[in-house]
């Protein structure tokens, strides 16, 4: 089970910018990596199915080929680069995902879920 529910995310972050039937590699890879990286961490968690949950909602919002993401979505071994997340705007606030430098989806983990996925 996932600790997160995404069935109530905003996937309108990806079906709005990544249109077929030329799907941009620019769009719709920033656009994935826009609504993946806030849980990267749960997304790369082997133990839970955060990243195959996420991915069934991409699809069933986006209508996506299969393979669409795994095909264009590549940055190298270490899968999607994440950017680190924005400090807190109150310093004593707490957040739930901390990166001190930037994170990656995981490529053996994400990457390789894609390629069963899509």
């Amino acid at each position: 089970a996932c600790p997160i529910s995404f069935e109530f995310l905003n996937y309108t972050i990806i079906t709005s910018k990544c249109k077929g039937p030329q799907y941009s590699p620019k769009l719709c890879c920033s656009a994935l990596t826009e609504l993946v990286c806030p849980y990267v961490d749960a997304l790369n968690d082997m133990t839970t199915d955060c990243a195959s949950t996420i991915f069934s909602y991409i699809n069933l919002y986006g209508k996506y080929p299969p393979g669409l993401f795994s095909s264009i979505c590549r940055e190298g071994v270490e899968g999607l680069a994440c950017p680190p997340l924005p400090p807190p705007s109150n310093s004593n606030s707490t957040s739930l995902l901390k990166r001190s430098s930037p994170s990656n989806v995981n490529a053996s983990g994400l990457l390789l879920l894609l390629l069963s996925l899509l």
